[in-house]
């Protein structure tokens, strides 16, 4: 469940934002009678960037129709449809337990037979997917992952302002550490600043000690911090996620990691700067996943970004032998130009 304000801001998000995502959409669904977008609190990015809707628990649907507003189908009660009307831009919000059955109801009301594509489909529930079936037995279900992914892929300017927005908080966030306090300090001091900033959520993860472990963990007990340790801020603002990590050395050495980080993520989508790294990790928003992991050290089919995108990339990089992590949201450029790193 979320724990930071969520409002919507018309002068940071307008509708008419919203409506040219929503028509950049509808130009890629040939073929398709209406789509359909799931999300809950651990999958909200991809309604979030067509309705600014983001939901602090429970689960919700969007019906996109072809030729139609868009229709938001939720299984909250109706306590919360006045906040749900105030942060999203949707024609209607229909109130229903089995939302599968009221989306799929709702677009066999226009056409029996309707050709659906369902967002993500791999990961809707069974559930969901039999209501699907139940209530439109006629439809044609087909996956519309890549038509969205393609649709997504680039960011518009509001979502670059958003971005950069996160990337100032998580930053200021990772100012406050400081190594002569313990681990729990830190992160009570990180997310702290990052909630008064306006991050609608904030995951903190240390690596207290890498000449002892690389991993960055979120943090039980208390760890004794080492010369050398690290701490990432996961930050969300306006539905935008971004990921920066920090080294702190008390020598001093980390210093000379962000020079060679920046060259190698100016070279993206290419990968070669980055592999010469001990690891790497690469992270965007193609679909509903806020950060989904797309090139690394691990991953075996890696899915470059495309050009315009906005990413979060990790690293680790060795600097008198020992590690330093890393990590900074960036923009890729068009054919022919670097990707740059937000400040």
């Amino acid at each position: 469940m979320r724990r930071g304000l969520i409002a919507r801001s018309k002068i940071e998000l307008p509708d008419a934002v919203f409506d040219a995502r929503l028509e950049r959409l509808r130009v890629a669904m040939r073929g398709l009678d209406a789509l359909l977008v799931y999300t809950n609190n651990t999958r909200p990015a991809a309604v979030s960037w067509l309705t600014g809707f983001i939901p602090y628990w429970s689960e919700a649907m969007l019906v996109v129709p072809r030729d139609r507003p868009p229709v938001l189908v939720v299984a909250l009660t109706l306590r919360v449809k006045p906040w749900i009307e105030r942060t999203s831009r949707v024609a209607e919000v229909i109130h229903a337990a089995r939302i599968g059955v009221a989306a799929a109801r709702l677009i066999a009301s226009c056409k029996v037979d309707a050709t659906v594509g369902v967002v993500d489909f791999d990961h809707l529930s069974a559930g969901i997917a039999d209501d699907l079936s139940e209530a439109g037995p006629r439809f044609i279900l087909s996956d519309a992952s890549e038509v969205f992914a393609g649709v997504r892929g680039s960011a518009d300017p509001t979502e670059i302002m958003l971005t950069g927005r996160a990337s100032s908080i998580a930053s200021r966030a990772l100012s406050r550490v400081e190594p002569r306090e313990d681990v729990n300090e830190i992160v009570a001091a990180v997310e702290g600043e990052a909630r008064r900033r306006g991050a609608e959520e904030v995951y903190v993860a240390v690596a207290p000690d890498l000449a002892r472990d690389r991993r960055l963990m979120r943090i039980e007990g208390e760890p004794v911090l080492g010369r050398r340790f690290s701490v990432r801020a996961s930050v969300a603002y306006k539905g935008s996620w971004v990921r920066r990590v920090v080294t702190v050395d008390r020598d001093g050495a980390a210093r000379d990691a962000a020079e060679a980080f920046a060259d190698a993520v100016a070279q993206l989508p290419s990968d070669r700067a980055l592999s010469q790294f001990s690891w790497f990790l690469v992270e965007a928003c193609r679909m509903a996943q806020p950060l989904e992991p797309l090139m690394g050290s691990h991953i075996a089919s890696p899915r470059p970004p495309v050009a315009g995108a906005v990413v979060s990339v990790q690293a680790c990089l060795e600097i008198d032998a020992q590690p330093v992590l890393i990590g900074a949201p960036a923009l890729i450029g068009a054919p022919g130009e670097a990707a740059s790193t937000f400040p």
